[in-house]
């Protein structure tokens, strides 16, 4: 029986989509099947394998797949800061930077933006929000901030937003794997979280959530003028290689300034604002109550300040 499609919704479009999923049949076996899900608790987690994997893509033969993969996914290389002859590797190109035309910040000071290109899910409340990867399944915020060991009134954090509004931004082997700041303001240092490193395709996720909780994760907050404390969680999957930040802490920063960017693999961005911080576009929230993702680009309107 053919695996369901991934559908998404294309905000530029106005329609719905099937993903081309890079690496599909291996992350069918080895989400769906029990040798593949043997595979994945023995090895495909660990950071060991992605190590491995990463070194192979730093080698000078990976540029070999740089071309084929520009002309398979039909990626817009004239948006590339360098030519596609001028990476050396797999890995220099996957974490390509792109001219800053390529991607127009939206204008005002009240409004954020996405801070990744991807495929997004964003909901208002996220107490409300369950059931969008797995049926049933609840997203638990004080796993994400790496507060459940900590008894409830000692989880800052996560009490602080609590019935907040969440982005999560998931980004694929064929998207630009730079991340940005949403909103102008002062980012703080990046606490790192240690953790495992499954995949978070959907075809993982709707097998199990709790991936996006127990993978590798760099949080960071941000205090911005128009949406108080914004803190933006970075999270590693399957063969990447490491996350890399490339801001100041301290410093204060602009919206749409360059935050860091992952080595090689897919991998997940997620942005939390505190309750009623932030409106969001009426066209992300609803299809993501479908359980829907939608496919929008760095710099683009994600929500304003109310």
């Amino acid at each position: 029986m053919a695996a369901d499609p991934i559908q998404f919704f294309d905000r530029y479009t106005r329609a719905l989509k099937t993903e081309r999923v890079y690496g599909g049949k291996w992350l069918r076996w080895a989400y769906d099947n029990p040798a593949g899900r043997f595979a994945v608790w023995l090895a495909i987690r660990r950071i060991w394998f992605s190590r491995w994997y990463g070194r192979k893509m730093k080698q000078r033969a990976s540029a070999l797949k740089i071309l084929p993969f520009i002309t398979e996914y039909e990626l817009a290389w004239n948006e590339f800061v360098k030519s596609p002859f001028d990476y050396k590797t797999f890995n220099e190109f996957f974490c390509r930077a792109l001219k800053e035309s390529a991607r127009p910040i939206a204008a005002g000071g009240k409004v954020a933006v996405f801070p990744a290109d991807g495929r997004h899910l964003a909901f208002q409340n996220l107490d409300a929000a369950e059931g969008f990867y797995v049926k049933g399944a609840k997203f638990n915020l004080a796993e994400l901030l790496d507060e459940a060991h900590r008894p409830e009134r000692e989880r800052p954090l996560s009490a602080r937003f609590a019935g907040g509004s969440m982005l999560i931004s998931r980004l694929c082997p064929v998207d630009y794997h730079r991340f940005h700041f949403p909103a102008a303001g002062v980012p703080g240092e990046t606490v790192p979280v240690r953790g495992w490193l499954y995949s978070v395709s959907p075809v993982a996720l709707k097998r199990n959530i709790r991936y996006l909780v127990e993978n590798k994760r760099a949080i960071t907050l941000l205090e911005t003028a128009s949406f108080g404390t914004v803190v933006l969680v970075e999270v590693g999957a399957t063969n990447v290689g490491s996350i890399q930040q490339s801001f100041v802490p301290g410093r204060p920063v602009k919206k749409g300034e360059e935050k860091g960017f992952f080595c090689y693999g897919g991998s997940c961005v997620i942005t939390l604002f505190s309750a009623g911080a932030i409106r969001l576009d009426a066209d992300v929230a609803e299809q993501s109550s479908r359980c829907v993702e939608t496919f929008a680009r760095m710099g683009d309107r994600l929500g304003e300040a109310p």
